[in-house]
């Protein structure tokens, strides 16, 4: 069968990230330049860093053609990843996350998935999956991460095991597709919702099992997360019975 050759557009959200913003671009690109064929390009979405990511994201888009920097302005990874979609010119869009913590090695799978698979719409890494190998995971993020996975699974049916893994890609026409159904959270929630409409759209999704690393320099603070992440399942669950009254009552 012949392979379709397709282009694909890693994003890469950062805010303060003067400590891992080159090593992880110069990683990503060590590895490209070695082991992908396809047209590819990085994109760097600056959420407003008050550090030296801007000048360390625009000193690396001089020296990488491939490599863009953009400065968003607001943060939170949401709105990084609609402007990334918005601006994204390829044929598969994603993020990853700037530490890499996802084995760099899935982006090659990645591809050959959407070149051999042209019903698959949606790759979803799965840190959870019984297939996924993590490393160096602090007991009490497990807890959380597994909890939410839980929620999500009791309040929505969700089918996937991982939900913010910090590895994702589309087909660009789904990408857009669920950028124009989904809220304008700014937040890590709007990956989530991202996920559930692709599950609620009967879209062909991919639950991937990876090899992830913990990173112990992580940004993320957990109890504030936790808090927003309780807020937004009950808006976005009354968000979903809204739509469904009114497909009913159309």
């Amino acid at each position: 069968m012949n392979q379709k050759e397709i282009s694909i557009n890693l994003l890469f959200p950062v805010l303060n990230e003067r400590l891992r913003l080159r090593n992880g671009i110069e990683k990503s690109m060590e590895y490209l330049k070695k082991n992908v064929t396809i047209p590819y390009s990085l994109t760097i979405l600056d959420n407003g860093s008050e550090d030296e990511t801007p000048e360390i994201g625009m000193e690396l888009a001089e020296k990488y053609p491939e490599v863009t920097y953009v400065r968003v302005g607001e943060r939170g990874v949401g709105v990084a990843f609609r402007k990334g979609i918005e601006l994204n010119e390829s044929d598969i869009v994603g993020y990853m996350d700037i530490d890499l913590s996802t084995d760099l090695k899935y982006l090659s799978k990645t591809i050959e998935l959407f070149q051999n698979k042209p019903e698959l719409q949606y790759i979803n890494g799965s840190r959870f999956s019984k297939e996924s190998d993590t490393k160096g995971r602090k007991w009490y993020r497990k807890i959380t991460s597994m909890g939410l996975v839980f929620l999500l699974k009791t309040v929505f049916h969700m089918k996937a095991t991982d939900a913010v893994c910090g590895f994702t890609f589309l087909r660009k026409k789904a990408a857009e597709q669920l950028v124009k159904e989904s809220s304008n959270d700014n937040g890590w929630f709007y990956t989530i919702e991202f996920l559930l409409r692709a599950e609620r759209n009967g879209m062909n999704i991919y639950d991937m099992p990876v090899e992830w690393q913990e990173d112990y320099n992580t940004t993320v603070k957990i109890w504030k997360t936790i808090k927003n992440y309780m807020v937004r399942i009950y808006q976005l669950k009354k968000t979903f019975r809204q739509e469904d009254r009114a497909r009913k009552e159309g």
